[in-house]
């Protein structure tokens, strides 16, 4: 019998999923997730629908979880936009606040932020970014949130760890903020239509520094913060350790769905994928596709990371000392992510 006990709040999100993926893979959990849907793929996670927003509804629903010992958070409300604080930080208060209380043997809550935390999404801000960062003029929901967990934790015995990550990859259908099946989508749609796979942002984020965060990796890390005794109360970073540059793997990408390498031609991605639906659907019928990665993707969340013309580069070397050490390459982590896609039948494969 399963002596820990995880809940994962927004478990049907890309990262909430392979938290999901992790614990499982460990083996040595019961896991219960809370969603407002039922999870739609294979899990042995006990599922709870439940609205958070809803602070009655929530501390009816969660009052069972007596028996909890980590929460795994990674639910948004509102979009990612750092403005939305007050939705987000009830999110926090009305499923970490009813399960602590009802919870006597809870030993770690694990909150997952991101690159926003050090103003990513403002412009041009200090790289590399690291965990003692001071904060930039709010508004901005994490801030919210850690200030409401560090208050709920106050003189309890649990505590907490901080994850941030930056652009998460991994396959999952129906999440509107998974940036690479947004660009699965447009590279496809690109061969289909037989024109260049142009980047559709300037130059300049062509040519910016970043480094994202594989999902898998992630999921794991979190399992990681939520046992070591050393994450307690601690912040960590937490990226494929592996710097790109888009103007070095974009021909790899262009290769890999069998596109031409085309050139830097800023557009609006959002715009000119409004009547792109029927290239879509001819697709999945030619293909026999299974998987609609097309539905509720965000073109918005595209326009916003083609365009990003400034570095973006979380510091790893916190985590590394504390005893995490896994790394990945970046294309081998994108790649990775595309075959999945075509394994799931998301995505043709091409002879």
């Amino acid at each position: 019998m399963a002596k820990k006990h995880a809940v994962v709040v927004g478990g049907l999100g890309i990262i909430g999923r392979h938290v999901i993926s992790a614990l499982e893979a460990d083996g040595d959990w019961s896991i219960t997730t809370l969603s407002r849907r039922k999870p739609d793929f294979r899990t042995t996670a006990k599922a709870i629908q439940v609205d958070l927003l809803d602070r009655k509804g929530a501390e009816q629903k969660l009052s069972g979880l007596t028996k909890t010992t980590h929460i795994f958070y990674s639910a948004l409300a509102g979009g990612i936009a750092a403005e939305n604080v007050e939705g987000n930080v009830n999110l926090v208060k009305h499923s970490v606040g009813p399960i602590s209380k009802v919870a006597p043997n809870l030993q770690r809550v694990v909150l997952s932020q991101g690159g926003k935390f050090y103003g990513c999404h403002l412009g041009y801000h200090k790289t590399p970014s690291i965990e003692t960062d001071p904060r930039h003029m709010p508004p901005n929901f994490y801030y919210d949130q850690q200030d409401a967990l560090a208050r709920m934790q106050k003189g309890k015995k649990w505590t907490y760890a901080l994850v941030r990550p930056e652009v998460v990859v991994g396959y999952a259908q129906g999440i509107p903020l998974n940036f690479f099946a947004i660009l699965a989508i447009y590279a496809t749609i690109c061969r289909e239509l037989k024109v260049p796979l142009n980047f559709p942002g300037p130059d300049t984020a062509f040519n910016a520094l970043n480094r994202y965060t594989d999902a898998d990796l992630l999921g794991r890390s979190m399992l990681w913060m939520a046992t070591e005794p050393k994450c307690a109360n601690q912040a960590f970073n937490m990226t494929n350790d592996s710097g790109f540059r888009w103007t070095n793997i974009w021909g790899d990408i262009a290769n890999y769905f069998g596109c031409t390498p085309g050139v830097c031609m800023p557009f609006n991605v959002s715009a000119f994928m409004e009547d792109k639906r029927p290239v879509w659907n001819r697709i999945m019928k030619k293909y026999k596709l299974k998987a609609d990665l097309y539905d509720k993707v965000s073109w918005e969340f595209a326009d916003w990371n083609f365009n990003r013309t400034w570095d973006t580069l979380l510091e790893d070397v916190k985590r590394i000392q504390y005893g995490f050490h896994e790394v990945m390459d970046s294309w081998d982590c994108y790649k990775a992510t595309f075959d999945k896609m075509r394994k799931n039948k998301a995505i043709p494969v091409y002879k």
